[in-house]
């Protein structure tokens, strides 16, 4: 451990946190506690969490109190079951009435604002408090160091749009207490990947953060233009699916198994893998996540289903019974880790990457990209882009093996499960187009966009 790695876990660390008042590393403390309890206390926990902020949401939130049937306070939860006696909050819900989830007991000028893309590219706004945040990081906190990391060490990060340390007191964080720099992921190409991997190699980080597929494409590029692989302790990948495929390539350049993390901007952490990288653990102590068929009742087999989740945490703009938009397969097994925490068997996607056949049908894209790219040789990356019920365009970045053959194999293969009607477009790119957050999707559906 370096001079300023022990500082900054023993000093810089303590220090900011009492300087802001924060919570985090008293949260972190109590979650590396209840991590450990038997399920049955952790379910208590939550039903007492739980009451507690639907009894604040009925109270003070004008929407639960508008839509709930039933006041939480005059007629407590008995289970967690209970809350299916409750509507469902989705996406437009929050989009079209924001101001109506935002607790009457707070300004919103004390609020916290982060901003999503969403599925069809329509920003959505989400509130937090200040409390709820320093929570969030240390749910965070505690995943990270699933992963191997541990405070103070020296992190590099790819994201789309890394913040600017432009004041003295932000170089100061970044150097004493975050100890990370960026490769932004919106300027991902040859040049500042290569500047990257000789940073990564003169600055020796023992973390490595990002997308997924940001991730991925660092690794692939280091691999073909055969520069030295980086040893790194602690690699987490987040904000999109990490695929068995892009793991492998990403295990070997960084030499050091990957966790993979779940999350989203209007509830945090959601799910994480640890070190058995068995599932993914529920961070339980933070949301309830129920998992819902499509008739909106309880799923508990092993397949995927729609997630549900309520904030245990937000209590400036609680959520309760959210629509992420993402589906997942939940799982009854216990971890060889040893921790209380539920797992999921896996994010198997949004919803909004599901492409629809004519009769009404869904097909997930993200199974379709990871089933074409371990059977049908000369692909790196794909994307499918469904335009109509019978146009597709498939963006691909082509790998060295690739030829006719590669070409004439994805166009039977869409057919294969959309009809010989079906109308394939390929598009080679040197890389897949991102977001405005720099993260690249599996599949895109534009008749939900267009539905949307």
């Amino acid at each position: 451990m370096s001079f300023i790695e022990l500082i900054s876990r023993h000093v810089a660390y303590p220090l900011w946190d009492l300087k802001e008042h924060s919570v985090r590393l008293d949260e972190h403390r109590k979650l590396q506690r209840i991590q450990w309890l038997d399920p049955a206390d952790i379910a208590e926990l939550q039903l007492r969490r739980l009451q507690a902020v639907m009894e604040h949401a009925y109270r003070n939130v004008p929407f639960y109190r508008q839509n709930w049937p039933r006041d939480p306070l005059k007629y407590p939860l008995q289970s967690k079951a209970e809350l299916r006696d409750f509507p469902v909050v989705e996406k437009h819900d929050l989009r079209e009435h924001q101001s109506l989830f935002v607790s009457e007991t707070v300004s919103r000028s004390d609020l916290i604002a982060a901003k999503t893309g969403g599925s069809t590219g329509v920003a959505l706004e989400v509130l937090f408090d200040k409390r709820c945040q320093q929570q969030r990081n240390a749910a965070a906190m505690l995943s990270d160091s699933w992963a191997g990391w541990r405070p103070g060490m020296l992190k590099a990060a790819l994201w789309g749009s890394p913040p600017v340390a432009s004041t003295l007191r932000s170089k100061l964080r970044r150097y004493l207490h975050d100890r990370i720099f960026f490769l932004d992921t919106m300027n991902l190409n040859d040049d500042t990947m290569l500047a990257f991997h000789g940073e990564l190699q003169r600055r020796k980080p023992r973390a490595l953060f990002g997308h997924a597929h940001s991730l991925y494409e660092l690794a692939r590029f280091i691999d073909d233009a055969q520069l030295e692989p980086i040893t790194i302790d602690a690699a987490v990948s987040t904000s999109m699916m990490l695929l068995p495929v892009h793991r492998k390539v990403v295990e070997r350049v960084f030499r050091t198994n990957v966790t993979d993390r779940y999350g989203c901007e209007e509830v945090g952490l959601i799910a994480s893998e640890c070190e058995e990288h068995e599932g993914m653990h529920l961070n339980e102590a933070h949301v309830v996540v129920e998992f819902l068929n499509e008739q909106g009742e309880a799923h508990e087999e092993a397949t995927p289903a729609a997630v549900v989740v309520s904030d245990l945490n937000n209590y400036g703009m609680p959520l309760i019974r959210y629509a992420v938009g993402d589906e997942a397969i939940p799982s009854d097994r216990s971890c060889e880790c040893g921790r209380g925490l539920a797992l999921i068997e896996k994010v198997v996607g949004r919803t909004a990457d599901y492409l629809i056949k004519s009769d009404g049908s869904r097909v997930s894209g993200i199974s379709m990209v990871e089933k074409t790219l371990t059977a049908i040789p000369g692909i790196e990356q794909l994307q499918i882009v469904q335009e109509s019920y019978a146009d597709f365009r498939l963006n691909l970045v082509p790998a060295r093996d690739f030829n006719e053959e590669t070409q004439r194999s994805l166009v039977a293969a869409v057919r294969e499960v959309f009809g010989e009607s079906a109308k394939v477009a390929i598009e080679r790119l040197e890389r897949l187009p991102k977001t405005a957050r720099g993260k690249s999707r599996f599949a895109v559906c534009l008749i939900d966009e267009e539905q949307a």
